[in-house]
C-alpha cells in the first residue's frame, strides 16, 4: 500500500496532503522542477506494476524488490536510475530475538521510491527530519538516501547493545565455571551471524555511495554514516568471535564436568567392588556348605576342618584381596 507521496522543490514539501501515484507520475513526466516520494509498505504485485509503468522502472528492478534479500546491495539501472536495499533490524526484548526488515530505495534525479517489507521499516521519521532540514532537502533525492541510511544505520546500536548483554550473560556463566546451555551460545551466534551479513555488506555499498557525492553538502553527513557503521561493523565482528571463544569455553567446562562425573562414577564403582569381593567368599562359604552331598558333610566332623574349611576358606581370599588392593594403590601412586 501507498503511505505517502509528495513533491519537493527548493527544499520545501509542496502540498500538505499526499498526491496520488498518477499525480505523481504525472509531475515526473512533465519534468517539473523538484522529485517526488512515494513511499510504500509490502506493496501488492499489482500495485508495483502500477508504479514500474507510471515511472518507467526496469522489470528486473521491481522483480528484485520483491524478493527479501539476506545482503544489502546497490544496482544501476537505466536513465539514472539506481536501487539500493537496505536490511532493517530490531530486537525483540521479549524473545530475546533479533526481527529483520528490508527496504529498497529507487533514486533518480526525479523521484525516490521506497519500498518497505517487514520490521523496522517505519520511514516516516526519516521523512519528517528532512522536512526539517530544507538545506539538506534543497540537495535533491539524495538527501532522502542520506535520511533513510541515517535513520537504519543508526537503529543498529540498541541492537548492538542488548547483543552484547545477552552475550554477557552467557560469558559470566561460562567462564564463572558453569557450564552454560549449548544451545543459547549457538543461538546468539546464529543471531550475531545474520547481523553482520546485515551490517557489512553495506560499508561497499556506502563507499559507494560517498564516492558518488564526495562534493557537495551531503558528503559530511555520508562521512558520519559511514564512519558509525564501521564501528558497528567491527562491535558485531568482535561479538562474533567472542562468541566462538565462548562456545569453546563451554565446550571445556562440559568436558571437565564429565571427567569429574566419571572420577565419581568410578570411586563409587570402587566401593561397589570391594564391598561385593568381601561378600563373594561368604557366598562361596554359604554355597560351599549348603551343598547337600552326603560324602562332603560327613568328612566335617570336627571343628578342627571347619576352621581350616571355613573359616580358612573365608580368610584367605581377603588376605589375597588386600594384598593386590595395596599393590594396585602403589603403582598409582607412583604414577601420579
Amino acid at each position: 500500500m501507498i503511505i505517502d507521496c509528495a513533491l519537493y522543490r527548493d527544499g520545501r514539501r509542496q502540498q500538505e496532503a499526499a498526491l496520488t501515484l498518477d499525480t505523481a507520475a504525472a509531475l515526473h513526466q512533465d519534468g517539473s522542477e523538484g522529485f517526488a516520494w512515494l513511499g510504500t509498505f509490502e506493496p501488492a504485485p499489482d500495485e508495483l506494476e502500477r508504479i514500474r509503468d507510471s515511472f518507467g522502472l526496469h522489470e528486473l528492478a521491481v522483480e528484485d524488490v520483491q524478493t527479501f534479500h539476506l545482503r544489502p546491495k546497490m544496482e544501476q539501472y537505466d536513465h539514472g536510475v539506481e536501487l539500493v536495499i537496505l536490511r532493517t533490524a530490531r530486537y525483540d526484548d521479549e524473545r530475546e530475538e533479533v526481527d529483520f526488515g528490508e527496504i529498497s530505495v529507487f533514486i533518480a534525479p526525479t523521484f525516490v521510491i521506497t519500498v518497505r517489507q517487514g520490521v523496522a521499516s517505519e520511514l516516516h521519521t526519516a521523512r519528517t527530519n528532512l522536512e526539517a532540514r530544507p538545506d539538506l532537502l534543497a540537495e535533491g533525492s539524495p538527501a532522502v538516501l542520506w535520511a533513510i541510511l541515517d535513520q537504519v544505520i543508526k537503529s543498529y546500536g540498541p541492537v548492538v547493545a542488548e547483543l552484547e548483554r545477552d552475550i554477557e550473560q552467557v560469558e559470566s556463566t561460562v567462564f564463572a565455571g558453569e557450564a552454560a546451555p549449548t544451545e543459547r551460545i549457538y543461538f546468539l551466534r546464529r543471531e550475531v551471524t545474520n547481523f553482520y551479513r546485515a551490517v557489512h555488506p553495506l560499508l561497499t555499498v556506502l563507499t559507494t555511495i560517498e564516492r558518488t557525492y564526495r562534493e557537495g553538502p551531503l558528503a559530511p553527513y555520508l562521512h558520519d554514516v559511514h564512519d558509525y557503521l564501521r564501528l558497528i561493523s567491527d562491535e558485531v565482528a568482535a561479538q562474533r568471535d567472542l562468541l566462538a571463544t565462548i562456545l569453546e569455553a563451554n565446550m571445556a567446562v562440559i568436558s571437565v564436568e564429565q571427567t569429574r562425573l566419571g572420577i565419581r562414577q568410578g570411586q563409587t564403582i570402587e566401593r561397589l567392588t570391594v564391598l561385593a569381593t568381601v561378600f563373594l567368599p561368604l557366598t562361596f562359604v554359604t554355597g560351599f556348605f549348603g551343598q547337600n552331598f552326603p560324602w562332603l558333610v560327613e568328612h566335617l566332623d570336627g571343628f578342627g576342618r571347619f576352621v581350616v574349611l571355613g573359616i580358612g576358606g573365608l580368610v584367605l581370599p581377603l588376605v589375597v584381596l588386600w594384598v593386590l588392593l595395596r599393590r594396585d594403590r602403589g603403582r598409582l601412586d607412583r604414577s601420579t
